[in-house]
């Protein structure tokens, strides 16, 4: 009686990307987009002012297998602009390909809100601003290493010490909130 060996585990907690990874990928691949960068990064693909007005829907391939066809489904007022950046979309797609896997753009007009994709968002989430370093925390770090002469060495250093610092403090008030969550 042999068993099948299992899956190794990792020790301690995985990434989260790790596991999501193969339900977007086969997500993706049931549309056509064997690089799954296309949809989790398409503001970094085509750039921020595209990504504001497009969203990707579907990658098509002909029968030969190449040229293949991105859809796009964006705003009835940013249709013309979208059609004359194109050509650039396409370019910055096969970019990410690695070669010239889309041959064709289509866009697709919709109202904002969308329909059978439910509402569609055309901007990306904004990203997150860095909290403001604590003072106390700052001037802790700068102390610690104001005995380094060299001027770069020493700001790297204090800068490397407050992410340090600040670290052990969320932690610490992690540690808290738990326990007055379990007080609670």
């Amino acid at each position: 009686m042999s068993q099948t060996p299992s899956k190794r585990r990792m020790r301690g907690f995985e990434p989260a990307s790790g596991l999501v990874r193969d339900p977007l990928r086969k997500a993706g691949e049931a549309r056509g987009f064997s690089v799954t960068r296309l949809l989790t990064q398409w503001a970094e693909v085509v750039g921020e002012d595209i990504a504001a007005q497009t969203l990707p829907v579907r990658v098509s391939y002909g029968r030969g297998g190449l040229g293949a066809t991105l859809t796009l489904l964006t705003s009835g007022p940013a249709a013309p602009i979208m059609q004359m950046q194109s050509e650039r979309i396409r370019e910055r797609v096969n970019a990410c390909y690695g070669y010239n896997a889309v041959s064709r753009v289509v866009l697709t007009q919709t109202a904002p809100t969308g329909f059978a994709e439910g509402r569609a968002v055309f901007r990306p989430a904004p990203k997150a601003q860095a909290p403001a370093p604590d003072p106390a925390l700052l001037k802790r770090a700068e102390a610690a290493v104001s005995a380094v002469s060299d001027p770069d060495l020493r700001s790297a250093l204090a800068i490397l010490g407050q992410n340090v610092l600040l670290r052990a403090k969320r932690a610490q008030d992690r540690d808290q909130t738990d326990k007055d969550t379990l007080k609670g």
